[in-house]
């Protein structure tokens, strides 16, 4: 039995359906992160979740018992907000004692609790502390304190890292499953960042427009998108998306790319007379300033970003395409337009249909 059970979950606003028909199973101590862009419902599901919000139709259980009636206080979840939500006049221990007071749990036990939850975060020096003296780190990290304090059985974070430096941000995603793992909690947390989503869940949920359209391991989502809007969603630079036909040839399946006739490897025969999008991402296009079999395309721009060096091609049809590779190659030095072959590893290419958007 899941220990985390949501069952067609539905949730609207006037006539506005933010939550549709959701349904989703957690096993006890999984990391699940819920990815998907800003408006399509995440918070919204943290809150019913907590019971902050009751929903409009379907059923939350937790261990096995339904919850969905229950008030937040009885619920043994834990939230951590976006705006970390503290209480300006308390100090950083009263803040993340709080949960513990209403509970009436004794002072002996709440000033123990408390100090272990700070030492596990690193916030221990700055307990008698107001929000005020805290840097965003450590008041990110003083809500993140009082949201396990209580040892919830699941844990809510609504994107936590969002308002903090890019610093702080690095160090949290590999702290935060450390930390996380120490308490044996079931975890959802809710991002908008695709590398956060990656690197922190053991699953990713996508969710869009108030329905997962997909959840599976980080490699799965982006390896293998479910549809075309979710392939968008993940990478930087995004995917490369061409309009194709694929035609039967005397040599195979064949479809265009920018003006060149690529052809596919023997399964490519599924798609043959279909309306396709043909996709394939940055990293799987090779770019050589020597004439080879590849595409002939004009090199049009080149610019760094991370550990990668992301170029812009322009094919004969005038159809863009993103490639990159990794830094410290002779494309680094390369400033203005050259004449250059992009070869396309079609092991890792992607087809969805044109109309629905669905990979074939």
């Amino acid at each position: 039995m899941p220990f985390l059970e949501i069952t067609g979950l539905k949730k609207s606003f006037r006539n506005h359906e933010i939550i549709r028909d959701l349904s989703l199973d957690m096993e006890r101590g999984e990391f699940l992160v819920v990815f998907g862009p800003s408006g399509c419902g995440k918070t919204v599901l943290l809150r019913l979740i907590a019971g902050m919000l009751r929903p409009d139709a379907g059923d939350i259980s937790i261990d096995g018992q339904s919850v969905t009636e229950v008030n937040p206080e009885y619920r043994d979840v834990g939230m951590a907000f976006q705006n970390y939500a503290l209480y300006p006049h308390m100090t950083a221990f009263d803040n993340i004692a709080s949960p513990l007071r209403s509970r009436h749990v004794k002072e002996a036990e709440i000033k123990a609790r408390v100090n272990e939850t700070a030492r596990m975060l690193r916030i221990d020096h700055v307990l008698d502390h107001l929000p005020k003296a805290l840097s965003q780190g450590q008041k990110q990290r003083t809500a993140l304190a009082r949201s396990l304090v209580g040892r919830p059985s699941v844990v809510l974070l609504d994107d936590p890292l969002r308002n903090v430096d890019a610093k702080i941000r690095y160090e949290m995603r590999f702290e935060l499953p450390r930390v996380l793992r120490g308490f044996e909690s079931t975890v959802i947390y809710v991002t908008q960042d695709y590398k956060e989503a990656m690197a922190l869940g053991d699953r990713v949920a996508v969710l869009v427009d108030g329905a997962f359209r997909q959840i599976g391991s980080p490699l799965d989502v982006y390896d293998v998108p479910s549809t075309m809007r979710i392939a968008r969603l993940f990478g930087d630079p995004p995917i490369n998306l061409v309009p194709v036909h694929p035609v039967t040839a005397n040599a195979g399946i064949e479809i265009n790319v920018a003006g060149a006739t690529v052809r596919l490897p023997p399964d490519g025969a599924d798609f043959a007379g279909r309306e396709c999008m043909f996709g394939i991402r940055s990293e799987n296009v090779a770019v050589s300033l020597e004439a080879n079999d590849g595409i002939p395309v004009t090199l049009d721009a080149i610019t760094p970003l991370n550990n990668r060096v992301v170029m812009l091609l322009r094919g004969a049809e005038g159809t863009e395409l993103f490639a990159s590779c990794p830094q410290g190659g002779p494309m680094d030095r390369l400033r203005g337009q050259y004449q250059a072959w992009a070869k396309l590893d079609l092991a890792h290419a992607h087809f969805f249909d044109r109309g629905d958007g669905v990979r074939i």
